[in-house]
């Protein structure tokens, strides 16, 4: 029997989207910018789409305007338009202060690094134990702030940032300042309330029974209205000359599907991945505590779909490589990042030693699993400990 626990790195496509995807495959195949009736078809498929999507995103009563959501190629895309985006969209944007959680996704560090190399005023704000530091933050805001990005709900530990705070800290600093926030975890899982505050959305439709390749970018009417964002793909003009290429139709229907399942479960998942978090916490916490050392942010507000696990003494490869010969499939951290021989900037930022980021998991909850998935996980780890620690002394 197959334990997935990796649903941070994507989950498994729901039924309901596989048959709306089918269904726009075969009978909505135009290219939406075709002025014909196919193109038509398929142009109102994105409309009824996009309609949906900023729904989930708005409070209630809230208008939107359909330009407000672009559609990408993922998530990593959307954070990328809206970053480099907004930067290049200004020239007086090359001398204002950018800033960045240190822990964020890497298509966000690596957008933030790629700023610094074009001379632009970059700043990393640090989160010991997932708390972004608000007096390091308060430090930085000045008249020259522009532009904050904060991730709603950590990828890697499960951390939530207060994005409201976060944000009237820097509007009462600076009320032009444009406030970014990488939604991608906590997208259909967490309150629509968190995020409120934020200017600019990155989100991804894999990472909620959704498909690969598709993801959107929100912008308020702010933005709009400042002209605050230029395009960093060119071409035909599409998504409102915001993102060229043509679009993705079967992808867009098969997230706003998604979405849909999620608005009418939201409640039942929540409820779901509340007691998985708390059974999964006290079944790890019966294996041995010198060894196994559950990493749990000190944020006021948690998210119950992920958890950082340190195996002290093992490598995370190695107890990977085990607990999947045993068809129990967790990650080492950001899937981003496996390809790469650096240590986890996330939990660096986190406070771990490098011995102990070398031996962290991360287990991460998806609609589908049930404590059958913990109990397995849990005797895998414990005979994990036993043997592995044979071989190593």
């Amino acid at each position: 029997m197959e334990h997935y626990l990796d649903n941070s790195a994507t989950t498994p496509v729901l039924d309901c989207v596989l048959q709306k995807m089918n269904e726009v495959y075969t009978s909505y195949y135009g290219n939406p910018s075709s002025l014909h009736e196919l193109g038509y078809n398929a142009q109102k498929i994105m409309d009824e789409s996009r309609k949906t999507i900023l729904n989930s995103l708005l409070s209630s009563g809230e208008v939107s305007s359909p330009n407000q959501l672009i559609f990408t190629s993922s998530g990593t895309e959307a954070s990328n338009l809206a970053i480099i985006g907004f930067a290049r969209s200004k020239q007086r944007n090359m001398g204002k202060k950018f800033i960045f959680g240190e822990a964020e996704h890497h298509s966000v560090i690596n957008c933030a690094n790629y700023l610094k190399t074009c001379g632009y005023n970059v700043v990393f704000i640090p989160s010991p134990n997932g708390k972004w530091d608000m007096e390091k933050y308060e430090q930085e805001l000045d008249k020259d702030t522009v532009f904050v990005s904060a991730m709603l709900v950590n990828n890697e530990t499960g951390a939530v940032n207060d994005i409201e705070e976060i944000a009237k800290k820097a509007i009462s600093v600076n009320p032009d300042v444009i406030i970014h926030c990488d939604i991608v975890q906590g997208y259909m899982k967490m309150p629509k309330s968190l995020f409120r505050m934020a200017d600019m959305l990155t989100m991804s439709a894999h990472k909620i029974g959704g498909p690969k390749g598709v993801g959107a970018l929100y912008i308020s009417k702010k933005v709009i209205k400042a002209r605050a964002l230029t395009p960093v793909i060119f071409g035909g003009g599409q998504e409102n000359g915001f993102r060229s290429g043509t679009e993705n139709v079967a992808g867009i229907a098969g997230f706003a599907q998604a979405v849909r399942y999620h608005t009418d479960n939201c409640e039942k998942h929540s409820a779901l991945f509340s007691s998985l978090y708390d059974y999964a916490l006290n079944s790890l916490l019966s294996l041995d505590q010198s060894r196994v050392v559950v990493n749990v942010p000190e944020t006021d507000i948690k998210a119950h779909h992920i958890m950082n696990v340190t195996i002290k003494g093992i490598r995370s490869e190695t107890m990977l490589h085990f607990l999947s010969s045993k068809n129990i499939y967790v990650s080492s951290g950001s899937a981003c990042a496996s390809n790469t021989n650096s240590k986890s900037h996330v939990l660096k930022s986190f406070g771990l030693d490098p011995k102990d980021i070398d031996s962290s998991i991360r287990i991460s909850f998806g609609i589908q699993n049930t404590v059958k998935d913990i109990d397995a996980l849990t005797s895998a780890l414990k005979e994990g400990l036993d043997t592995l620690s044979k071989k190593r002394n």
